[in-house]
């Protein structure tokens, strides 16, 4: 894949590729050890404007029940109402309500700023986004890819199961980082 400049000409709608992207997160356990996960279950599109990259626009869905932390027990425990409660709150998502800055070329960064809903509460969050490049791929597609990151408190969504250790200190720290690599495509054949 080439990294070119994206195309100045149009807006222009781009559609997550799932088996192209990933979603992570990281918290610390013991307040000592970093545990990564991810969602397996994401879609969305992604609305570009060149000319007033401002009005670009991203939404995103995660199936909640597609958490994975390689542990079934942790992932269940997870899944359960002390923590993502996915019997009532299927879906984790984003709406975009602004894009600052500009992303024509690999390796602009910008800010996208939105609303993150998780287990039914929503709070605005800024992601420090990166755009990393566009091209055609093998089977006539055309692909773009971008990479962001930002970092939020479980507790401002109601995540807010924890237990004491007797050393200090919790068991499940409420620093959550996320990590998103998303490539999207403007063909329906995601392969």
């Amino acid at each position: 894949m080439t990294t070119a400049v994206l195309d100045q000409t149009t807006r222009t709608t781009w559609v997550i590729d799932p088996t192209h992207s990933l979603v992570e997160f990281s918290a610390k356990h013991l307040m000592i050890t970093t545990v990564k996960g991810r969602f397996a279950g994401v879609r969305g599109t992604i609305g570009v404007d060149q000319a007033n990259p401002a009005s670009s626009k991203a939404e995103v869905t995660i199936d909640a029940s597609s958490i994975d932390t390689r542990t079934e027990q942790r992932d269940q425990h997870l899944r359960s109402a002390d923590f993502l409660d996915v019997a009532n709150h299927p879906e984790i998502t984003f709406r975009s309500a602004k894009v600052v800055g500009r992303f024509a070329s690999p390796g602009d960064s910008f800010r996208l700023i939105g609303a993150l809903t998780i287990r039914g509460v929503t709070r605005e969050v800024e992601l420090d986004a990166s755009f990393e490049g566009q091209g055609k791929d093998p089977w006539g597609g055309h692909r773009m890819s971008f990479s962001a990151t930002t970092k939020i408190d479980r507790r401002d969504f109601g995540l807010t199961w924890n237990q004491a250790l007797e050393t200090g200190g919790i068991l499940v720290g409420n620093e959550i980082k996320i990590a998103l690599e998303v490539q999207a495509t403007q063909d329906l054949d995601l392969r």
